[in-house]
């Protein structure tokens, strides 16, 4: 017979957990199709050049029209200073970023989607996020406040 798995000191599960938690496969199965449901020029620079989901993490955070700095990024992620240095390099060896000294703090490297890039990158996570926007907008202004609430809770969660 096998042992029995270890809980610790976790409390059980309430109801309300247990249908969150039901979620999770669907949402999981989702994020794993991002990949195959890339425009065919992202994915073949993707497939030619190695990049994984970690590679396309980093252009998520590009897409707002503003240079990030590396150590900027290594935060926003959750992940090391050299993680996000080497991330940034296999991009800006594919073409998809561009790095350039800030002129503020020649220590501190920018960074930004490259022009040639960014109007696929753009179109491919507006895509992706048309189901979250859809959700979004089938709330009444008080859920759309606490599904907010719940989100940025969660990733507050996930990054420490």
């Amino acid at each position: 017979m096998p042992p029995e798995p270890d809980t610790g000191n976790q409390p059980a599960l309430t109801e309300l957990e247990h249908q969150v938690l039901g979620h999770v496969p669907q949402l999981a199965a989702y994020f794993q199709r991002a990949r195959a449901e890339m425009p065919p020029a992202l994915r073949d620079v993707f497939t030619t050049h190695g990049l994984t989901a970690r590679h396309g993490a980093v252009l998520t955070q590009l897409v707002p029209d503003r240079p990030s700095g590396v150590t900027d990024l290594a935060g926003r992620l959750g992940v090391s200073l050299s993680t996000v240095s080497e991330l940034v390099a296999n991009l800006a060896d594919a073409g998809l970023v561009e790095r350039r000294d800030d002129p503020a703090n020649r220590r501190r490297t920018l960074v930004t989607l490259a022009e040639r890039y960014r109007p696929v990158f753009e179109e491919y996570v507006a895509v992706r996020s048309t189901p979250l926007l859809a959700a979004l907008r089938g709330l009444s202004t008080e859920e759309q406040a606490g599904f907010l609430a719940g989100l940025t809770a969660w990733a507050r969660e996930v990054q420490t």
